[in-house]
């Protein structure tokens, strides 16, 4: 499975981005797609993903601002970033696993998020 991400960029604090990350092959055999990110000097955390039945889940501190969904005929799952603040600016990864347990990730896009 190949993954490509694109979206990132510079953006003032108050600004938004969105995120897209487009699978090679149908999003419906992902059991799970997510948008994952690693600031300078931290691990890896999940920001959000979305299971194949349509729940999500969000980092706390991204409730609200951030929105993660899916175009199953663009085999594409979006991130739209909002309100971005400083505390935002990483790589932002997406990872998917698919039904036989298997994970996989793209290459990351960089958010800068200026004061």
């Amino acid at each position: 499975v190949q993954l490509q991400a694109s979206g990132g960029g510079l953006v003032q604090a108050g600004g938004s981005l969105r995120l897209s990350c487009t699978a090679s092959r149908s999003i419906f055999s992902f059991n799970v797609m997510g948008w994952y990110r690693q600031a300078p000097g931290n691990e890896r955390e999940l920001a959000a993903e979305i299971k194949s039945g349509g729940s999500t889940k969000y980092l706390n501190s991204l409730k609200g601002r951030f929105t993660i969904s899916r175009d199953s005929a663009k085999n594409t799952v979006y991130l739209q970033m909002n309100t971005l603040k400083p505390e935002d600016t990483a790589v932002y990864y997406c990872g998917v696993a698919d039904t036989d347990g298997m994970h996989y990730w793209g290459k990351g896009t960089l958010v800068t998020v200026s004061s």
